[in-house]
């Protein structure tokens, strides 16, 4: 049994190879951090003597670093704002990065949809910091471009980073802008792998582009989009950070429509320097995402076993 592991471990050598990055990877980013989750159950303390001897030398405190999310005044805020949040990030970002991906597939010169892909896909590339100034330079109350249009058609300025009302459709606004061109990726290359001769047989048929794009385009896309769909339930519990820290400028008198999980957590960071606390809140983070996305994979499989993760 053993010289047949050893057999196929020469056999498929290269192929290990190339696995071997990815798998380091994750071997030392998720999986050896996941020991110190134990912290999340201790009044960490740093000893000069290390971290490991910090870790196991620290008092332990049981649930009490989770009462920090749960006890306080905003738990039902920053829960409902990263839920409610994330879910429109999911719903529109799908339908739009599906569209997207659709029409950059029918356009007919490829040349030009290269460039349409580049442009979209650029803003992926930006920082949340470059990002957040570049909202700043729109919403400034001072010297902002809509401010500006304001005046010149006779409207009052606006001090967006005063005003609540605005900032649920700014948050989402920006984060389309963003992450779409990157998203459309997917979707695009699964179009791209459709076999050519199902819309040739479809336009014989007498079918348009729109029921082309009905009949053959969506149903192939499926599977790939219940994937993508369940990965993206398994975070709907962790938010952006810079989206709704760098953006809205850490400014106070937004915290009830900007407030999220992973703000929050930071801020009490600061202020308290408790690294059980922020651990505490990763680990719920994760619990929680692991547990929709189980939930999630079973219900799909009862009515689509091929469209499952698992």
């Amino acid at each position: 049994m053993i010289g047949g592991f050893i057999r196929n471990i020469i056999k498929d050598k290269v192929m290990l190879l190339m696995v071997l990055p990815g798998a380091l990877w994750f071997l030392f980013f998720s999986y050896l951090p996941m020991m110190g989750t134990v912290i999340a159950f201790k009044e960490y303390r740093y000893s000069r003597e290390g971290f490991w001897a910090s870790i196991w030398g620290s008092k332990w405190v049981g649930w009490d670093n989770f009462k920090f999310l749960f006890t306080t005044n905003d738990a039902y805020i920053i829960t409902r704002n990263t839920l409610l949040y994330n879910a429109v990030f999911i719903l529109l970002g799908l339908v739009l990065s599906v569209v997207m991906a659709v029409v950059l597939a029918e356009i007919a010169n490829k040349k030009l949809a290269k460039v349409y892909q580049t442009g979209m896909f650029l803003p992926y590339f930006l920082s949340w910091v470059v990002v957040g100034y570049f909202a700043f330079s729109f919403l400034s109350s001072e010297s902002g471009v809509l401010n500006q249009i304001l005046s010149y058609f006779g409207a009052e300025p606006v001090n967006w980073y005063s005003e609540k009302k605005y900032w649920p459709v700014i948050l989402v606004l920006v984060y389309l802008w963003k992450a779409l061109g990157y998203n459309s990726v997917v979707y695009l290359a699964a179009i791209m792998g459709i076999d050519k001769s199902l819309y040739e047989a479809a336009m014989i048929d007498g079918a348009g582009k729109f029921q082309q794009i009905k009949n053959i385009t969506l149903p192939l896309l499926s599977p790939i989009i219940t994937i993508m769909t369940l990965l993206a339930i398994g975070k709907i519990f962790y938010a952006d950070f810079g989206l709704f820290y760098q953006v809205p400028r850490n400014s106070g008198t937004l915290y009830s429509v900007t407030n999220v999980i992973d703000t929050y957590v930071y801020q009490g960071l600061k202020s308290t320097g408790e690294i059980g606390m922020s651990t505490a809140a990763g680990l719920y983070q994760s619990v929680v995402g692991f547990v929709l996305v189980i939930t999630s994979n079973y219900i799909v499989r009862k009515f689509n076993k091929d469209s499952a993760l698992f």
